[in-house]
């Protein structure tokens, strides 16, 4: 009996595959197996993987679907892949990512080897300053509604292994099983939580979207990350020109630009003056919109600057709700930093890179919910908010480590 495998998948792909993996989400996907159960046989589990793989019978389980709340209403579904499921889509990913990141377009940002939304930020924030107008892009349900012909027909551009584009049609018709245990078929679409689904987004938009516009409109600049799209023109009628020119485009390519979400904005200034009815868009969590600036120059005027958005304040202050530090008074301050310091440090570093006032309500409203916490723990400031505020702020200066962002305010004295 021959012990020749039809794919030819090293097995230290597979281990590094794992590694990247339990580094990540630790959500159970359909079959409820965790990373801990996982490990209970961890290399009869690997090798069961690589040796299904290399002999093209894997068959991936279907992924857990599960409802997301969105800050403007309604929900949006996350898919969760099995623990084994997430290593077999990295195994591809790995080898993909090598293939295509070389072919994709410089100002594609999301979910790339050396590209981060700070890249996207930036160099969206320098254009602004050049350009007088901006296309916001918001494309209706996107992941949600790639289609998989045209999706496969790159995919088979790019690549001629047999086990990339067998394992990928495989995922791609993979079933969603919701809550009521109820599994539906996928004709469309890819599951937005799935280790693939990005790097396949970005495959579908660079040719939809990143090539297109290089060939018919290759003097116009934009930013990318994933489906959230940001195009500069020089004036109100090249971007209506553009807005049209695009929502052609994306129907070819079976999308749909939301008809409300996507809008022109005009990047008001000092030198720029002028009254339209958008002068801010959002882009990755911040929004850009006419800001004071200080020069020591030329002294104060207004600049076309980028700060945390108000969707990015409320869901954060829904998050912070969520804590209910008031009932956690059986805990010490000690471990309330321990439990949530790593979140508030990754909202400063990531919110507070431009104009980083605009985040101090936030970080007010955390010690709020402290002090309501000692309130209730402490007997001499029960119902004394006040007391109890004063308190926070006394502790904060003397112990400015105890939280990032008590850290951030006094420790520099």
């Amino acid at each position: 009996m021959s012990t020749v495998k039809p794919f030819s998948i090293p097995k230290s792909l597979v281990w590094e595959a794992y590694q990247r993996v339990r580094s990540g989400g630790k959500s159970a996907g359909v079959d409820g197996q965790t990373l801990e159960d996982f490990e209970e046989d961890l290399r009869g589990n690997l090798y069961r993987l690589w040796n299904r793989m290399s002999s093209g019978s894997y068959f991936p389980p279907p992924v857990k679907r599960v409802e997301i709340p969105k800050n403007s209403g309604g929900t949006r579904p996350l898919g969760i892949p099995t623990f084994t499921d997430r290593i077999a889509q990295t195994v591809v990913k790995l080898e993909l990512d090598a293939l295509l990141d070389q072919h994709f377009h410089p100002d594609s940002y999301g979910y790339r080897p050396g590209k981060s939304a700070f890249d996207a930020l930036a160099q969206t924030r320098s254009r602004c300053w050049k350009y007088g107008w901006v296309l916001d892009l918001d494309i209706k349900g996107f992941f949600d509604n790639l289609d998989h012909g045209l999706l496969l027909k790159a995919v088979y551009h790019h690549t001629t292994s047999r086990w990339h584009r067998l394992y990928i049609e495989r995922w791609l018709k993979a079933p969603v099983q919701s809550g009521c245990q109820q599994e539906l078929v996928v004709n469309r679409g890819t599951p937005q939580g799935g280790v693939v689904s990005p790097l396949l987004a970005n495959l579908y938009l660079h040719y939809a979207f990143d090539v297109w516009m290089s060939k018919h409109f290759p003097h116009v600049v934009f930013e990318r990350y994933a489906d959230d799209i940001v195009v500069h023109a020089r004036s109100q009628s090249e971007a209506e020109l553009l807005k049209a020119a695009i929502t052609k485009r994306l129907e070819e390519c079976k999308l749909e630009l939301h008809p409300q979400k996507t809008k022109i904005a005009f990047c008001k200034q000092w030198n720029r003056p002028g009254d339209w009815p958008a002068v801010s868009f959002d882009f990755l969590g911040y929004e850009f919109r006419p800001r004071e600036v200080v020069n020591q120059r030329q002294g104060r005027f207004t600049g076309f600057l980028p700060a945390v958005s108000k969707k990015a304040l409320l869901r954060m202050r829904k998050t912070i709700r969520q804590w209910q530090l008031i009932s956690m008074c059986h805990m010490e301050l000690e471990d309330i930093s321990e439990e949530y310091s790593a979140m508030i440090q990754g909202w400063i570093q990531y919110y507070g890179r431009y104009y980083k006032r605009k985040l101090f309500p936030l970080l007010n409203y955390i010690d709020t919910a402290i002090s309501s916490w000692a309130c209730r723990k402490f007997r001499k400031f029960h119902g004394r908010l006040k007391k109890a505020r004063e308190w926070v702020s006394r502790l904060a200066k003397r112990e400015p480590t105890l939280f990032p962002h008590w850290e951030m305010a006094f420790s520099s004295g």
